[in-house]
């Protein structure tokens, strides 16, 4: 037909995408166009697809052979190959057969099913160009070691696929069964109850009971969907077992509704060959119907991949771009740090228990002052009392480090994508802080020698000698309760002078253990992220080294140029196969039936776009 060839190449152009979706890990939110064949176990859905083929190519046995999803594309060449070993072609289909098995059980292994599919080319001189989904049979009863819900997973499974309106239904049912019970289109007619995305296949027609026919189905006169049924005849078991050629079986297939008396006057809309037509037909005409929610849909793809790449950033090869990237991911970690430790410098420090609130937590309750014995002299007490205080404040820092170093462990999760980078960053910072800490931990112990060098009994806060007793008096310290002597009026007294003391020295060293940390190590980190760490990279490392994404991140984001490019490109062929369409509508037809001139520049055009479709995604 006349400027359906520019229609029929979209076919290959969704393929491409198809491939790309799949290995970039979004092909179930591409929601692209597509056929999807619905039966049960023994429905013959392995044998229509062989058909189209002309070869046997699909695992068979009994049970679920089918366990994932298989994209069978058919394109008009010759061999086949795999999307997930592309650089291999495959002109033996027993070994099309054993990979497909074998990618089944390297993915999900021998019991389990997968909605991960397969994507398998068929190039064949013999096919039409088409795109079919090959999903699992629907099953009612576990075999073996098959989980007890394979039922709803199967069915899980396919209504995912088919409950897109991008996706045309292949219903497939044998003819000796009540088509009123068919699995397939009771599904299809849960998403499509109308039935105008549901194409009917009926198969085993030679194996009715004598007497009955399919004719009132065929003729779209039982259950009627708006695409209709298509008849086909299989290969028995035993011709399958018998290694009977496709071909053969195709010509049977023929002579049986040529010579059916139910069948005959529908022969020529019977059988595989018209089958494949249709749908490659069909197919064509519903990617055109598509176009605009595909349009829609690339586009609004395009906008995802651009927010989530930042498509400046695809020209991460450039020492200048590279550079930029790596600035940006420092100011989020600047951005991520300040705001965690900004909760130690605020006094809003009691409604989130993260990492600054940990470290205010550390330096203001940790260090506490030991049991001290009143029997001493008081200046002795004091000072085995004061440094008593030493291991808790070394202890302080030790735990306010741990901590910090922790925050900085979480920043750093940013730099995952290169871990070359993060390696250094975190190498540096963890060296810094370990000099910041040595620094902290050498001042809090002179601060601490301070306050054993002298003992200031002077100080304002200090309750004194005459306090002491005052204190004693106030407390009604009799003779019968106390033992009251000379000894033990010194201990009480030397107990209250101790405790009041070291109160004073206590507060003193919580005091300039906080501030010691805030100055040495708070600070001095905070400056070094904010002004230091990313200056010394700059210079010190190579950029390019730094910058070099991890192996799966490199290739998500390969994939994701892909696809966006892809995208691009199929949304600029999409409107030039649209503009070629609406051309060939509006050529004119003479009395002759022969189109004008238009039908050259229509030609020439569906030409142009036949071989830009062809270059279209070769990477």
């Amino acid at each position: 037909m006349a400027g359906n060839a520019g229609m029929e190449n979209l076919i290959t152009l969704v393929n491409r995408l198809q491939d790309v979706a799949t290995r970039s890990g979004v092909a179930m939110k591409m929601d692209l166009p597509q056929i999807a064949v619905v039966g049960g176990q023994s429905a013959g859905k392995s044998s229509v697809l062989e058909n189209f083929v002309g070869r046997d190519f699909l695992p068979r046995g009994s049970g679920i052979v089918t366990r994932r999803p298989l994209i069978l594309q058919l394109v008009n060449n010759e061999y086949g190959k795999f999307l997930h070993c592309s650089n291999k072609k495959f002109s033996d289909f027993d070994e099309i057969r054993k990979e497909i098995e074998q990618e089944t059980d390297r993915v999900i292994g021998g019991e389990g099913i997968s909605n991960v599919p397969i994507n398998l080319s068929i190039f064949s001189p013999k096919v039409l160009n088409l795109t079919l989904v090959d999903l699992p049979g629907l099953t009612k009863v576990p075999i073996g070691n098959q989980p007890k819900d394979i039922e709803s997973q199967i069915r899980n499974m396919i209504i995912e696929f088919i409950s897109k309106e991008s996706c045309l239904i292949l219903a497939v049912t044998p003819a000796n069964t009540d088509l009123a019970n068919s699995d397939a289109l009771k599904l299809a007619k849960e998403v499509d109850p109308k039935g105008t995305r549901t194409i009917g296949v009926i198969t085993k027609l030679d194996l009715m009971d004598e007497g009955t026919n399919a004719r009132d189905i065929l003729e779209n006169r039982l259950l009627p969907l708006r695409r209709g049924y298509v008849g086909v005849v299989n290969r028995s078991q035993k011709a399958i077992d018998d290694n009977k050629e496709i071909v053969a079986a195709i010509d049977a297939e023929k002579q049986f509704f040529k010579c059916h008396e139910e069948y005959k006057h529908l022969a020529d809309k019977l059988g595989t060959p018209y089958l494949q037509k249709i749908l490659n037909q069909q197919l064509s005409s519903h990617i055109h119907e598509t176009l605009p929610a595909l349009r829609k849909k690339l586009l609004d793809q395009m906008k995802i991949f651009e927010k989530n790449m930042k498509l400046e950033d695809m020209n991460l090869n450039e020492s200048a771009m590279k550079t930029k990237t790596m600035i940006f991911l420092f100011d989020q970690v600047k951005a991520v740090f300040s705001n965690s430790i900004g909760c130690y410098e605020s006094d809003d420090i009691g409604k989130s228990f993260n990492g600054g609130y940990k470290i205010y937590w550390l330096i203001h309750k940790r260090v506490r002052s030991g049991m001290f014995t009143p029997d001493m002299a008081f200046e002795a007490v004091a000072k085995e009392q004061i440094a008593l205080l030493k291991e808790p404040a070394k202890n302080c820092i030790s735990q306010v480090v741990s901590k910090l170093q922790e925050l900085l462990s979480d920043c750093t999760q940013l730099m995952d994508k290169y871990p070359r980078l993060r390696e250094i960053v975190d190498e540096k910072l963890m060296l810094y802080v370990r000099e910041c800490e040595e620094k902290c931990q050498e001042q809090l112990s002179a601060l601490l020698e301070y306050e054993l060098s002298y003992i200031n009994t002077k100080h304002i806060d200090f309750v004194g000698l005459e306090g002491a007793r005052s204190l004693m008096a106030d407390n009604n310290m009799s003779d019968e309760e106390e033992g009251y002597n000379r000894k033990t009026q010194s201990n009480n007294t030397t107990n209250i002078l101790i405790g009041s003391y070291m109160t004073i020295v206590t507060k003193t060293v919580q005091d300039l253990v906080a501030k010691t940390v805030m100055c040495l190590i708070i600070k001095k980190i905070k400056n070094f992220i904010m002004l230091e760490l990313l200056p010394q990279l700059l210079t010190e490392e190579n950029i390019f080294t730094l910058m070099e994404l991890c192996e799966g991140e490199k290739n998500k984001r390969d994939d994701s140029i892909r696809m966006y490019n892809a995208t691009k490109d199929a949304l600029k062929i999409l409107k030039e196969v649209s503009s070629s369409i609406s051309k060939t509508r509006d050529t004119v037809t003479e009395e002759t039936g022969h189109t004008v001139t238009g039908e050259t520049e229509e030609t020439r055009e569906t030409f142009n776009i036949k071989n830009k479709l062809k270059s279209l995604f070769h990477y």
